[in-house]
C-alpha cells in the first residue's frame, strides 16, 4: 500500500480533520503503544499501520 493510499483511507473513515488528530493523537496498542504518524516515522509499513488502525477502531471488512 502507498502511503498515498493509506492517507486516502484515514480520511475516507476519519473524515479530513479528524484523521490528522487520530494520526497523531491516539496511541494504538496494535502498534505498540505508538501513534500511527510515529509508526510510520519508524518505518512500519502503511499497509500495516492501516491493518492496526482497522483494527483499533473496529472498521468493518468491507471498509478496510
Amino acid at each position: 500500500m502507498r502511503l498515498t493510499d493509506f492517507w486516502d483511507r484515514m480520511e475516507t473513515r476519519f473524515g479530513a480533520r479528524y484523521a490528522g488528530s487520530v494520526a497523531r493523537d491516539h496511541v494504538l496498542r496494535e502498534l505498540d503503544g505508538l501513534t500511527v504518524v510515529q509508526a510510520l516515522d519508524a518505518g512500519w509499513s502503511a499497509k500495516s499501520v492501516w491493518r492496526a488502525v482497522c483494527e483499533a477502531f473496529e472498521i468493518p471488512a468491507k471498509e478496510r
